[in-house]
Order: structure tokens, then C-alpha cells, then sequence
């Protein structure tokens, strides 16, 4: 069973001062923060290099995680103004937010160049049943646009356009199982993306071409065309080190992870086949020998909903992580007793 790569990673480091939001992403405070890789197609290398670049950056403190962007954009236009639309309908640049890596109880917020927003949380991703509870809100939140040109002017071409937000603590711990802020090390699951559609000019207005699909360009790439698949999210790591003093850290569990999940698609799939899940690995024909750290078999065991995988992640001279994953796909380290 092949195992997917280790995600993107980002060190973000502490502001010198509030970050004030204006959509203003050259002001002093920023030059802390270094830019991501440019997006790719959110099915990766496979597929085309977008034809306009992307990237983000983030800072942080006490109160607010930051979070800017910057999209290039020859025509840049927008139509949604209600909070909560759905904004994807129009081109935007999207936040998600998975605190603790489980999987589930995760944050998404989009945002398009009128400075709309929409901000829910997904109980669990939509391919194990969601829901997605738009009632949910960011009290508190910031965000600022800055249109590198002209809004929803076809007679000239633009540079771009910025997105700057503030995105406090206090509404991301809600259910974050764990501190937040963050402590000194500690890694949360993000990522960003970004839906463009395929626009012409028609009496002199933007119009989607029809019948096209939007693009979808991302920081740390899917694999598929879902963005619901929180194992592929990158990695960002909080400190308060000097800005560029700090190397990213890989995460010493990805392997573990990623055959967890891959036993967990496994067990879809023989669902699917069988109208029930297998009760042994050796049904599912998925080894364990190829992960790095794991020395004994895990153990699949069925359940009243489903099955439960447990595996434990040997560490030199520490005591052993033991990982879990089951049928609603979520995945999470037994803490440590």
C-alpha cells in the first residue's frame, strides 16, 4: 500500500506588534513572515502549473492568527456581498483549519474580492457524512481587501489582489483540543486554496464561460479534486524564535498517519465490495512492514458503528505513541498516560 508524501510546512513566527488590517500586506510587520511556495492544481504536479501565481504568509501572537495573500489576477471581479453566500461561486481565496490533526471538528473561510465572507465548521469531512454548520461564526474575525487595480472593471487589466485577515484565538479554541494560542513547537493542520473561474467580457461585464469547471489551486496539494481530505492539509509550526531562525520539523508520525489512512480507503473500498468491513488486516491485504517505526501488528477490531485500527509508533529510548483511526475517518493519538 503506497503511502502519500508528507504535506507542505511552514514556520510561523510571532509579530513584533499588532498586525493593523488593511488589506496591506508591505507594511514592516510582514517582512517577518516568509511566503509560502506558490499554489499548484489541487491534484499536484500531475496536472498543469495554474496560469496565475498564488501564495500566503502568516503571523501570529497572543491574540490573532494572520493570515495574508496575494492572487494575481488580470480582471478582478466579485459579485456576492451577503455574509455566508456561498462564495466559491465567485473567484476567492479559502482558509481551512484542522487545530489537531484528528480529522474532524475543522474551520473553513472564504472570502472573496468584495470582502465577503463565509466561515463554517465541519463536524467531520463531507466524504463520512459532515455536516457543515454555517451557523457557525468567527466573532472577532478581520479581514481587509486590496484590489491591485480596478473591482469588476473590464475596460483595463489588473495586477492582483490581497487578502489580509486576523483570526482570533479565542473562536479557533472552541475546538481545537488543544492550546491556543499555541505553545512554542506546536503544529496545526492548514491549508489554503484558491477557485478561479474561466471568465469572458460581454457588454462590457464579466461572465463565466459556460459549461467550464472552476480551477482549484492550492498550497499543499490534494491529490484529487476535494479539499475535504484534511490528511493532505499542511503543516504549520508556531514560535516566538527570530523571524528565519527556526527550520521546519517533519512530522516523525507521518508515515504512521498515512498507512492509517490508506487502511481506512481500504476498508471503504471492501465496504463497498462487500456491503461490510473486513475483520482482519489480512482481508484487507495491507501490510504494515513498510511504515517506519511500527514493529508489531496493529489490531483491526469491528464495532457497533464500524471498526477501530490501533497501531503503536515505537521512539527511541520514549515511550511508544499509540494511534487510532476509525470507520468515520477519524485519527488520533491515545495521549500519553
Amino acid at each position: 500500500m503506497p503511502l502519500f508524501p508528507h504535506p507542505k510546512g511552514y514556520v510561523c513566527y510571532r509579530a513584533d506588534s499588532p498586525v493593523t488590517i488593511d488589506g496591506n500586506l508591505n507594511k514592516p510587520c510582514w517582512s517577518r513572515a516568509p511566503w509560502t511556495s506558490y499554489f499548484r492544481d489541487i491534484e499536484g504536479d500531475s496536472q498543469p502549473t495554474p496560469r496565475f501565481r498564488t501564495r500566503a504568509k502568516m503571523l501570529w501572537d497572543d491574540r490573532y492568527l494572520y493570515i495574508g495573500a496575494y492572487l494575481e489576477e488580470p480582471h478582478v471581479w466579485g459579485t456576492l456581498t451577503t455574509h455566508d453566500s456561498v462564495i466559491f461561486q465567485d473567484n476567492d481565496f479559502e482558509i481551512f483549519i484542522d487545530p489537531d490533526g484528528d480529522l474532524h471538528q475543522y474551520y473553513e473561510i472564504e472570502i472573496n474580492a468584495l470582502n465577503t465572507e463565509w466561515d463554517l465548521r465541519l463536524v467531520k469531512p463531507y466524504r463520512d457524512g459532515g455536516p457543515a454548520l454555517n451557523e457557525w461564526e468567527i466573532p472577532g474575525m478581520k479581514s481587509a481587501i486590496r484590489i491591485d487595480g480596478t473591482l469588476n472593471d473590464p475596460a483595463d487589466t489588473d495586477k492582483g489582489w490581497s487578502v489580509e485577515m486576523a483570526l482570533p484565538w479565542t473562536a479557533l479554541a472552541e475546538f481545537a483540543n488543544r492550546p491556543a494560542p499555541p505553545q512554542e513547537g506546536d503544529q496545526w493542520r492548514i491549508n489554503f486554496s484558491r477557485v478561479e473561474w474561466e471568465i469572458r467580457i460581454e457588454d462590457g461585464r464579466y461572465v463565466k464561460v459556460p459549461n467550464r469547471p472552476e480551477h482549484n489551486w492550492v498550497w499543499s496539494p490534494q491529490g484529487v479534486i476535494d479539499m475535504h481530505r484534511p490528511e493532505h492539509w499542511g503543516y504549520v509550526q508556531f514560535t516566538s524564535q527570530p523571524a528565519g531562525s527556526v527550520k521546519f520539523r517533519k512530522d516523525p508520525a507521518h508515515p504512521l498517519r498515512a498507512w492509517l489512512i490508506g487502511v481506512y480507503y481500504a476498508q471503504r473500498a471492501y465496504h463497498e465490495a462487500h456491503q461490510r468491513y473486513a475483520a482482519s488486516l489480512g482481508e484487507l491485504q495491507v501490510s504494515y512492514r513498510e511504515v517506519t517505526g511500527v514493529e508489531e501488528a496493529p489490531s483491526l477490531l469491528l464495532t457497533k458503528e464500524g471498526y477501530l485500527v490501533t497501531a503503536k509508533r515505537h521512539r527511541q529510548g520514549r515511550k511508544s505513541e499509540i494511534w487510532h483511526i476509525q470507520q468515520d475517518s477519524r485519527l488520533w493519538q491515545e495521549p500519553e498516560g
